[in-house]
């Protein structure tokens, strides 16, 4: 009988602590997605909400999280819940309350007593020392639960009494800028928001072993959580600024379409923006397809360039070269490649290449400096790739009687293909994007009147290389380029659009070509994944 009470003693202890810390969770979470939206100004700070600003309720999630977490932490100290906390937070803990307080010192002996350097480096190691050593003298639910509700109530009730504000500006001695209070107050909100959700997961996993995992988990998913929303915002931003430019004149069913070898005609979608070209008289809706086609010539020759000489450096690598000395030295090389700014290939490109292929700007130099771009993070995946396949898959295969070559050839490459694909989709989505070497060795006219016939300009000659392509050799616009010259240089043509109207309508095309390109990869990779497993 006393057992079955006891166990439902302390089922609900656990509910409680639980009820206390999925608050702690959910103000934290509404206090960090409230503040990116005021950071990127989606929501005003003078928003009012039964009578107190957005900012004020910031401070007040602040107030009730650091609640929440001091009583977690004191009815589980006092027994009163069913925990397992350690003897203490661990030394690490009390190293970052240690930093965390130092800072808190610091700003309160500077901002609220207006102390100069021989009173705030004091504060600050005063402050510093207490939060490490709270951390680290007491046990864990103390430990992990009060130095974070003190930072918290500190920072919300500073907030709440309005000793910090949105007309409130915080400007340093040591540099020329200056913080206004409705820029300073969501950053704030957003670390204590970090902090609160690590501790209360802590206490609500019951500390401990489980509970530091909570928190690391709890801490790790906020971030990536908002990563991704700070993602969602550019592009959604992106997409709110230009979706009307990009819709100008487009309708369901105003094109048309003639099936070849048939000569129907049949209705079609029309979206001038996307399928027009962007000079020229006659044009009443300026486009960006000579800057779209410009892109896509890019990335497939750099795609047709660094690919396989990427697969085939990474196989001899792996699969030949002895690893030793040569092979430490590729790869250091490859991976200072992949880290060496933009520009810079672009200056090689002008200096090396243009004199030597063109004379000139070109789609052909620009391909390849692409293409220069792109190999290492081929190279470098590619060969992870090769050297995760297990070699179970080379020794089946040797047992079978074939030569190394055909092991390499028909199960090597084929089970590193999706790594080899992720590789290229990250890589095409750097260079799709890049602007100062195309300024070097690509760009022509930035609103062309045509659209570079590559594919119809191949001719015959008696001289070497016995093929020549003018096009090829000659400028062109990609929307980067184009996105530059409208945003930077010039005044565009059409009086339709203004420049800033074109650019976000650029921006959004060139968005969507690269989610294109992600698309194919990603569909790429697919196949290549359900074939290795014959799905």
């Amino acid at each position: 009988m006393s057992t079955v009470r006891d166990t439902a003693l302390h089922s609900g202890d656990s509910t409680t602590s639980e009820l206390i810390a999925n608050v702690v969770l959910a103000v934290s979470f509404a206090g960090f997605v409230v503040s990116w939206g005021v950071l990127f100004q989606w929501i005003d700070e003078a928003t009012t909400v039964a009578g107190a600003t957005v900012l004020v309720l910031l401070g007040v999630a602040l107030l009730v999280a650091a609640a929440g977490l001091v009583a977690v932490g004191v009815a589980s100290r006092l027994d009163r819940l069913d925990t397992t906390p350690s003897p203490t937070a661990g030394f690490t803990v009390g190293a970052v309350f240690g930093v965390l307080w130092s800072v808190l010192g610091a700003l309160f002996a500077t901002t609220l007593l207006g102390a100069g350097t021989v009173l705030w480096v004091p504060a600050a190691v005063a402050f510093g020392a207490a939060g490490s050593l709270a951390a680290t003298l007491t046990r864990e639910d103390i430990g992990s639960t009060i130095p974070v509700a003190v930072v918290l109530a500190l920072l919300g009730g500073a907030v709440v009494v309005g000793q910090i504000d949105a007309a409130w500006v915080w400007a340093p001695a040591w540099s020329s800028a200056s913080f206004p209070g409705s820029e300073l107050i969501p950053a704030v909100v957003i670390a204590g928001s970090l902090l609160a959700a690590w501790s209360g997961a802590k206490a609500k996993a019951g500390f401990g072993a489980q509970g530091r995992q909570a928190g690391a988990f709890a801490l790790i998913g906020t971030v990536v959580f908002g990563m991704l929303a700070v993602l969602g915002l550019l592009i959604g931003f992106i997409v709110v600024n230009g979706l009307e430019t990009m819709l100008t004149g487009a309708s369901l069913l105003g094109g048309q379409l003639t099936i070849p070898l048939v000569g129907v005609t049949i209705p079609w979608p029309a979206f001038p923006f996307a399928t027009n070209v962007t000079g020229g008289l006659f044009v009443e809706v300026p486009g960006v397809l000579p800057a779209t086609i410009g892109t896509l010539w890019l990335v497939f020759g750099a795609v047709v360039f660094a690919v396989p000489l990427g697969v085939g450096a990474a196989v001899f690598l792996t699969e030949y070269a002895e690893h030793g000395r040569f092979t430490q030295v590729v790869e250091v090389a490859t991976n200072g490649l992949w880290s060496t700014p933009s520009i810079v290939f672009g200056l090689f490109g002008l200096a090396f290449l243009v004199p030597r292929i063109s004379g000139g700007n070109s789609i052909l130099v620009g391909q390849l400096v692409l293409g220069f771009m792109l190999l290492p993070l081929v190279l470098i995946t590619s060969r992870e790739a090769v050297l995760a396949v297990p070699d179970e898959y080379r020794d089946a295969s040797a047992a079978l009687g074939v030569t190394k070559w055909q092991t390499i050839r028909s199960v090597v490459v084929p089970a590193a293909m999706p790594g080899t694909i992720t590789g290229v989709i990250l890589g095409v989505g750097r260079i799709a994007g890049e602007t100062a070497p195309l300024l070097l060795v690509f760009g022509g006219p930035p609103y062309p009147s045509n659209t570079p016939n590559v594919l119809g300009s191949f001719a015959l000659t008696p001289n070497p290389p016995f093929v020549t392509n003018e096009a090829l050799l000659s400028p062109a616009s990609a929307l980067p380029y184009q996105l530059y010259s409208t945003i930077t240089a010039g005044v565009f043509p059409k009086e339709i659009f203004t420049n800033q109207q074109f650019g976000w309508g650029t921006a959004l095309v060139l968005l969507l070509v690269v989610i294109g390109l992600y698309a194919v990869g990603v569909g790429s990779r697919l196949y290549f994944r359900r074939k290795l497993h014959h799905e």
